[in-house]
């Protein structure tokens, strides 16, 4: 009984009825509550990821551009490698592993 004597006059308080209120109207009625500005916070983590993998393949574009803008040869190549394309009197054979067919 008397732990339930010193809660009451706590629990009837004005100021702990208000802070309780206020309390449960910021997490789930406002409308900037917690739950919203943690999945804003993860999607801008994910937008954060997404933006250093975007910079580092235009870093990998404008290599692979310098290296096409420098010789015929490159360009050959890569038109090759890239797009399977070939000259007038030869073949082209793709050899596919199964390896990697799996995947």
């Amino acid at each position: 009984m008397p732990a339930i004597e010193r809660i009451y006059p706590i629990l009837k308080n004005k100021y702990f009825i208000s802070l309780a209120v206020f309390l449960v109207w910021m997490s789930f009625f406002d409308p900037k509550d917690w739950g919203l500005i943690y999945n804003r916070n993860q999607k801008l983590k994910d937008l954060q990821k997404s933006e250093k993998s975007l910079n580092q393949q235009i870093t990998e574009t404008k290599k692979e551009l310098s290296f096409l803008k420098t010789s015929a040869q490159t360009i050959e190549r890569y038109a090759r490698e890239k797009y399977l394309m070939k000259k007038d009197n030869e073949d082209v054979f793709l050899v596919k592993n199964p390896e990697n067919q799996s995947k």
